[in-house]
């Protein structure tokens, strides 16, 4: 399989990164991130409480979470609704971050990941266990991170462009408390892949990171 996997800390640009290297490669983009979040969209809406672990590996295993592009645009469609606004708020990333610490919700999720590729040419996914979890034989790993600060701060503008206002230091103090929940948990903690490439990218533009990146994927690819 040709994969590109990518993770990170919260705030790191995994998200806008991976779908613009896949469109550049014209590669599927497999949103690990959004699914986690689909999940715990329908937790709450089922209002099953998020350290309910049988309940939630339950209904992850009766769940059909799916990526459909629409022109540029990639839906995330959860039992075939759009939930692509629905899952981005402050409250659903938190919910999110609580239910992916629960093995069995993992195993759940990360068969349905590996199924999404075994039906592709090329695929790029992230996350915070792609590199070392989901995709360990990865054709090229990256590990892309940044400052508590620097990531508070994009997580901030981008909170403000969707009208949700919220103070920097509670989203700092938000970053700050998922990071020592993602590299604590028990079941795939969030590190770095012995083989994986660290992209620190501190005060870089959103276009600097993509083309240092696409540079190592297409010299991966035999194509740089």
């Amino acid at each position: 399989m040709r994969v590109i996997a990518i993770d990170g800390p919260a705030g790191s640009g995994k998200s806008t990164l991976a779908k613009r290297v896949a469109q550049a490669l014209g590669f599927v983009y497999l949103d690990t991130g959004a699914m986690y979040r689909a999940l715990a969209l329908k937790a709450h809406r089922h209002q099953i409480d998020p350290d309910d672990e049988p309940s939630l590996s339950a209904l992850a295993q009766s769940t059909q979470i799916e990526f459909v592009r629409e022109g540029d645009e990639q839906k995330v469609l959860l039992d075939g609704e759009d939930v692509s606004q629905a899952i981005r708020t402050p409250l659903i990333s938190d919910l999110a971050s609580r239910i992916s610490v629960h093995s069995r919700v993992r195993r759940a999720m990360v068969q349905m990941q590996k199924a999404i590729a075994q039906q592709v040419n090329g695929l790029v996914a992230e996350g915070r266990d792609t590199t070392t979890v989901v995709f360990p034989d990865a054709l090229l790993k990256i590990f892309l991170t940044a400052s508590p600060e620097e990531r508070a701060r994009r997580r901030w503008e981008q909170l403000q462009e969707q009208g949700i206002d919220q103070p920097y230091e509670a989203v700092l103090a938000d970053i700050l408390e998922r990071d020592r929940r993602d590299t604590t948990r028990a079941d795939s903690p969030l590190k770095q892949a012995d083989d994986a490439i660290v992209v620190r990218n501190d005060g870089w533009t959103k276009e600097q990171t993509l083309e240092h990146v696409l540079m190592l994927c297409r010299e991966r690819l035999g194509e740089g």
